[in-house]
């Protein structure tokens, strides 16, 4: 990967203020690019149907603010269907990661947007029909062909209609008719892991379809969208962008005092805080029912107040109007100590990186300490008025995903119960003891249509106990699943405390060439929710069996460092494996399978699918 640290000298001297400066920025960035050591790049393909100027520009900007490096194609003026069709056009060789599909409601209907009318109800319908099975021939095109992700534009409902107040008096309208397209769009893309269906008739709403548009450059340049908002609609590119990357946040720590209720309850004390169904009261219910949400959804909670515990004990438990309790936040550092030690104990306690923290406090002296100390903590900017707290929360993109497992929907509630987990080794005698009254079962199962999500996920997002870092999407798992030469698993893991859910994987490749006398682990990963449980020991045993029972004789393991696999360098050679190859970040370890049986802990029941 090109060097962070390069990236971000050459960021801080970048400032944006103005679509001109965002011009001025991609011409050095793209100068900068050449000095940036090779490294993957993310590809991005742009077609419209209008004139898209600056929207490379902007997009190139805000990716590298990021850290992204990304390259563009850009399908030439009005191009957009040539260069998807025709399978030997540049867009093709270009081999794009992400492709963004924006065709406009003017572009689409031609003369019938300005006339709607001329043409009957029935015809109206079925050019309607005839547009779908155009736009659904170019995203299927694009799937065919490439790799890539799509993020595909459904299109903005007018404002107008010749016919006024009695539009909604037709058969089949004019707005009915754009309305019906964008349901057809999005029942098309529904369960499409690949292509995403970008609302921007909602985000014209959001704007304000007449603002959005500037007549002058419309007429001018055929520019669609005015330049203003720009840097708005690149930043909802980037919401997906993120997702796609991995850069996506995963948890939200919290202040307490005038931040989730009004007041300070060691001063207010519980009755005297601002909390439920009056004026001053709503905006901080409101808020926690939207955070409530967030948890519900995946998102880990985390308390770094400075505060009485006691006074804090009470509220959580027994004010009436409080919807977040302890049982919804995987750790709490409710001290006297400093914001910023807090927040790497905080840290230090889930086990996840910095760069997956956001941070949520009214104080804005504790915000820029949070800022300065800790930069790879997203801090907000809270507003000073809390009825707009809620909607700040909103506006951030951090938290989006690529899909939404069944592992994602319990996170907050996993991390919740690893804190009833910590407190119970605190007072274990030895570790053994400790892991042997967890009562963990492991349950094996080989990949199937409902795992492929998940198992794809733990690539993409694990890096700590993980051999390789190998990324694959849920189409590289399905190819693997349907050749005989893979053998690809994943562990759930549950005790005495709850279920972790999914929590390991490995994708093992058995070497066709070698006639089956070799395994090869081409991925083997660990939550970091499950690290330390010996669970990494019961997946080799069990693939170990595996290999046994087909007549594999080695098992092959490769390690490729990285900066944040330090737990699993050791695990090979702490587990039977020689070391048969060494070159800069990679080894690579033999294991002779021979008559060994599997030995699995006695402190963990194993299950086998």
């Amino acid at each position: 990967m090109p060097d962070k640290n390069n990236i971000k000298n050459i960021v801080d001297k970048i400032a944006v203020e103005s679509i001109a400066d965002y011009f001025s920025a991609d011409k050095k960035i793209e100068q900068a690019k050449k000095n940036i050591p090779d490294g993957k790049r993310f590809k991005i393909a742009i077609f419209s149907s209008f004139t898209a100027k600056g929207v490379k520009e902007v997009l190139n900007v805000e990716c590298f603010k990021l850290g992204i490096i990304p390259e563009f194609f850009v399908s030439d003026y009005k191009q957009y269907a040539q260069d998807i069709l025709d399978k030997n056009s540049s867009f093709y060789s270009f081999k794009s990661d992400l492709a963004i599909v924006f065709i406009d409601t003017r572009s689409l209907l031609g003369e019938n947007f300005f006339l709607p009318y001329q043409i009957s109800d029935a015809k109206r319908k079925k050019d309607i029909e005839e547009k779908f099975v155009e736009l659904k021939s170019l995203a299927q095109t694009i799937l065919k062909r490439t790799s890539a992700r799509i993020i595909f534009h459904n299109f903005e409902t007018p404002l107008y209609s010749p016919l006024g107040i009695l539009e909604n008096k037709q058969k089949f309208g004019f707005c009915q008719a754009i309305e019906e397209l964008n349901f057809k769009l999005r029942e098309l893309f529904k369960n499409n892991s690949r292509v995403f269906l970008f609302d921007y008739n909602s985000f014209s709403s959001k704007i304000g379809k007449n603002r959005l548009s500037d007549p002058k450059m419309y007429y001018l340049a055929d520019i669609k969208v005015n330049l203003e908002y720009l840097p708005v609609l690149a930043r909802e590119y980037l919401s997906y962008i993120k997702a796609m990357l991995s850069l996506s946040r995963k948890c939200l720590v919290l202040d307490l005092d005038n931040t989730l209720w009004g007041g300070i309850v060691g001063e207010d004390g519980i009755e005297g805080i601002k909390l439920g169904p009056t004026p001053e009261g709503r905006p901080f219910l409101e808020f926690q029912k939207y955070i409530l949400s967030l948890f519900n959804r995946g998102i880990i909670l985390a308390i770094n107040s400075s505060n009485n515990q006691n006074d804090v004990s009470k509220v959580l438990k027994e004010h009436p109007y409080m919807i977040l309790k302890e049982k919804h936040f995987a750790a709490m550092q409710i001290n006297w100590n400093n914001k910023i030690s807090n927040m790497r104990e905080i840290q230090k306690q889930l086990n996840i990186g910095l760069d997956s923290m956001v941070f949520i406090d009214d104080s804005k002296v504790n915000r820029e300490m949070i800022k300065e100390a800790i930069p790879e903590v997203l801090v907000v900017d809270l507003p000073q008025d809390p009825s707009l707290y809620a909607r700040s929360l909103m506006e951030i993109n951090d938290f989006n995903t690529i899909g939404l497992t069944k592992e994602d929907k319990k996170r907050g509630r996993m991390y919740a119960s690893q804190r009833e987990r910590e407190k119970f080794k605190e007072v274990a005698t030895d570790i053994e003891s400790y892991l042997k009254n967890l009562n963990t079962v492991v349950t094996f199962k080989k990949a199937d249509s409902f795992t492929i999500p998940r198992i794809a996920q733990l690539t993409q997002k694990t890096n700590q106990f993980n051999m390789t870092t190998r990324r694959y999407i849920e189409e590289d798992i399905e190819k693997f699943l349907k050749s005989n030469d893979y053998l690809v698993i994943s562990a759930k893991v549950e005790d005495k405390f709850g279920d972790n859910g999914i929590a390991a994987a490995a994708v093992v490749e058995k070497t066709p060439e070698i006639a089956k006398k070799q395994w090869r682990i081409d991925t083997f990963l660990l939550s970091c929710r499950v690290i330390g449980r010996a669970i990494e020991k019961v997946m080799l045993n069990y693939i170990i069996e595996q290999a046994k029972k087909e007549g594999a004789e080695m098992l092959v393991g490769e390690f490729i460092a990285t900066s944040k696999n330090d737990p699993a360098k050791d695990f090979y050679k702490n587990n039977g494996f020689n070391l048969a190859e060494e070159e800069k970040d990679f080894q690579k370890w033999h294991f002779a399978i021979g008559k060994k049986q599997a030995e699995y802990p006695e402190f963990i029941k194993v299950l086998k699918d």
